[in-house]
């Protein structure tokens, strides 16, 4: 799908979406302005919603699109759009934040090459969504703060 085409669909899923995420925000291709595009990522911090019979919040927007994988709640989700288009929503916290946006947002290599070779020169690894050093997880709430974990300027 085209760049713009893509755009104008993740921005309408994001304001979905919005109201009911403390942060949202768009992510992969679409983010590097990548001129094909093949899925949309959307990375959120859901506000406390429910699941089921009374689902409320996030849920039953996120309910109306067919599922592909993910169960709510978890870490991600993904569903096919009335487009055709497959909407990767990956879900993060305060805490993670910063983590979660710069690898949805890289394209594999980079993350892999740059930003995981990084962390774990400099002593962290990841498991379960965090950054971990000397068995505490590592708060990344911004990119920013991964960039300087990772010793990339």
């Amino acid at each position: 799908m085209q760049l713009d085409q893509a755009t104008a669909i993740a921005d309408r899923v994001k304001a979905l979406l919005a109201p009911h995420c403390d942060r949202i925000e768009i992510a992969g291709s679409i983010r590097r302005r990548k001129a094909d595009v093949g899925d949309i990522e959307i990375v959120a911090i859901p506000k406390p919603y429910d699941v089921g019979l009374f689902a409320s919040g996030i849920a039953p927007i996120v309910a109306q699109w067919p599922k592909v994988r993910g169960e709510l709640p978890c870490r991600y989700t993904q569903r096919t759009l009335p487009e055709g288009i497959a909407l990767d929503l990956f879900f993060a916290t305060h805490v993670n934040w910063g983590l979660i946006f710069a690898i949805r947002t890289g394209s594999a290599g980079f993350s892999h090459r740059v930003l995981a070779c990084g962390w774990v020169r400099n002593g962290y690894r990841s498991a379960d969504g965090m950054l971990w050093r000397d068995g505490m997880a590592v708060q990344v709430p911004e990119e920013r703060d991964l960039f300087r974990l990772a010793g990339v300027p």
